[in-house]
């Protein structure tokens, strides 16, 4: 496939601690991290960016998320957008917690699928 990278890191529960994609997938507006915290294991930091937002994705399990000096749970489903000037850190629940996280650029985006998108004649096999 000529415009098309595709990497499969198999079930997202058996990947160890993090994964960046930036390099492997050849990503060149964005990073994003496929990350697992182990039950009752959190960041051993906080952070900030100098220009990137960040959006945390939780995929499986539960934790607190940290801004800020505010902590507040996160949940399966829960969708994070994180300013990039913010303090934060995350830590999983008991069950532990799986979560992407996609940074980029503040203010990069400047069309997204209803303005960016355009539709072709072809057609896949499902069509």
């Amino acid at each position: 496939m000529k415009n098309v990278v595709l990497e499969n890191i198999g079930k997202l529960s058996d990947v160890t601690d993090k994964l960046f994609e930036k390099e492997k997938l050849g990503l060149t507006g964005m990073e994003i991290s496929i990350n697992n915290l182990a039950a009752n294991e959190g960041n051993p930091f906080v952070h900030t960016h100098q220009q990137n937002e960040e959006l945390y994705i939780v995929i499986k399990g539960s934790g607190v998320f940290y801004a800020d000096g505010e902590e507040f749970g996160v949940q399966e489903g829960s969708l994070i957008r994180v300013e990039p000037e913010a303090e934060r850190a995350i830590a999983a629940g008991g069950q532990g917690m799986t979560y992407i996280c996609i940074q980029t650029a503040k203010g990069s985006l400047k069309q997204y699928t209803m303005t960016d998108g355009k539709l072709s004649d072809s057609k896949a096999s499902w069509m």
